[in-house]
């Protein structure tokens, strides 16, 4: 039987995606990646290189993934951080992917410098003055993103009678990136 090198990459990918998310750089393990993908450890040397190549891969292919789902949206940035928001619900391993490198691999952290730039292209013509368009990306993902990064002691508080925290959240991303907006224009 022929072996399907892309079909092998992406198990490799997607169970590296999840031990790598639970276990950080350091505490992830190549074997129970190669089990989980059901592949063998010499496949992933030989694609990749090593564990820091995967890692490295892995963390690129969740970022690329979340660029490509949620392209900023400079007519509606307001509804682009819900949208950032949303996917970090519905992936929470691309927030947990890039939390592990800052912490262990800060030189894998980077989005290719031209998805970047193409990010920040795209804001700069909604972004408000004074800030550059960088500034506005990193404040949109900043408030996009705290819900899931702040404490579970501190988010519990607010529970009260909402039905959906999630939906809530969401109102209160929208409603901080706009108003923040509204505030520099």
């Amino acid at each position: 039987m022929a072996r399907d090198a892309e079909a092998t990459k992406t198990r490799i990918l997607a169970a590296a995606t999840g031990e790598f998310a639970a276990y950080g750089f350091a505490g992830g393990r190549i074997e129970r990646i190669a089990a989980q993908a059901q592949s063998n450890v010499r496949m992933i040397y030989a694609y990749y290189g090593g564990k820091s190549g995967l890692f490295d891969a892995t963390l690129a292919d969740a970022l690329r993934r979340m660029a490509e789902s949620v392209p900023p949206n400079p007519a509606d940035l307001p509804a682009w951080a819900g949208d950032v928001f949303d996917h970090h619900q519905r992936f929470p391993e691309v927030l947990r992917l890039s939390m592990w490198a800052q912490l262990e691999r800060p030189e894998a952290t980077a989005e290719p410098s031209e998805v970047y730039r193409n990010k920040a292209l795209t804001v700069a013509t909604a972004a408000a003055q004074p800030l550059s368009a960088v500034d506005v990306l990193v404040f949109i993902y900043a408030i996009a993103q705290a819900s899931q990064l702040s404490p579970k002691g501190l988010t519990e508080l607010d529970r009260g009678p909402v039905v959906d925290q999630a939906a809530a959240q969401r109102q209160a991303v929208v409603t901080a990136t706009e108003r923040m907006l509204r505030s520099w224009a």
